[in-house]
């Protein structure tokens, strides 16, 4: 992503008239270790899949984690995991004097561009996350594409099933933003998620299963928010990036993250991004 400048003429060429000058071979181009590191397919197909299952868990519809080690070709046994029971309705919500935040029963109001974590010191704007761009709250016609996306890879006979179980889910809209460190080496990428509370909680905790379930590899905790999870793609020894995905449910919102960056990760760092979003998502008062 950076250029190199090529070498500069040797003193013995300076020194030789240009008519007799010798064309030089222009030097190939090399990509510095510090430059930040582009998507990888595999792991990103893993990933939007592990979403997918975990809605299709939640239906019963008989998809399980033999999708999600397609990707691998290796993985241990499946997790069964159970749907929530009925609870009952909410409490209405109250007051709240800014332009974005979160109602007392959960509901978060406001553009989900205001609710995503506005960029840290020492951060910009990261590269686009496909067609939705770096800073983006999703039109209808992108969130259908994005729901698109996430049933791409399950099996061709679930996923009518699975994207209309998500449509059920009452889904309001996605935001997502990415933010790319000063030194190049790290992207982290966070997206909003909003529908129905319930199916928040639960699909959240279908992810976490799945993170818990040997397929992964543990990442960090997220000091002050135990229902958070973290965990790392396998890594392949000797590779030259790694990546961390952690996810949470506030309310009614998924709150995901993948990092991705130069070996080693700064793992305590890109966790206090995501324990930073979470604290901008705060349910008035609910603990963490």
């Amino acid at each position: 992503m950076s250029d190199l400048d090529n070498p500069g003429p040797s003193p013995e060429a300076l020194a030789t008239p240009a008519a007799e000058a010798s064309p030089a071979a222009p030097a190939a181009p090399v990509a510095p270790a510090t430059e930040a590191p582009h998507p990888r397919p595999r792991a990103r197909r893993v990933l939007r899949v592990t979403a997918a299952v975990a809605a299709a868990v939640l239906l019963g519809a008989g998809i399980g984690v033999a999708v999600i080690k397609a990707g691998y070709g290796d993985a241990p046994a499946p997790v069964a995991a159970s749907a929530p029971s009925g609870r009952p309705a909410a409490p209405a919500p109250s007051a709240s004097p800014n332009s974005y935040g979160a109602w007392s029963n959960g509901a978060h109001f406001g553009s989900l561009r205001d609710l995503l974590l506005p960029l840290p010191a020492g951060y910009q704007l990261g590269p686009d996350e496909g067609d939705y761009g770096n800073d983006t709250d999703l039109t209808p016609d992108q969130l259908n594409s994005y729901l698109d996306e996430r049933v791409k890879d399950l099996p061709k006979d679930k996923r009518d099933q699975v994207k209309a179980a998500l449509r059920a889910e009452g889904r309001k809209g996605a935001g997502v933003r990415s933010y790319r460190a000063a030194d190049g080496k790290t992207v982290a990428t966070l997206w909003l998620d909003q529908f129905n509370q319930h199916s928040v909680e639960a699909e959240s905790a279908v992810i976490g299963a799945l993170s818990d379930s040997g397929l992964f590899r543990q990442g960090p905790a997220v000091p002050g928010y135990p229902d958070a999870h973290c965990f790392l793609p396998p890594l392949d020894p000797g590779a030259p990036l790694d990546e961390l995905d952690c996810t949470a449910g506030v309310g009614d919102l998924l709150v995901s993250m993948h990092v991705e960056g130069v070996a080693p990760l700064p793992k305590s760092e890109a966790v206090s991004i995501f324990r930073q979003q979470l604290e901008r998502l705060a349910i008035p008062g609910a603990s963490a």
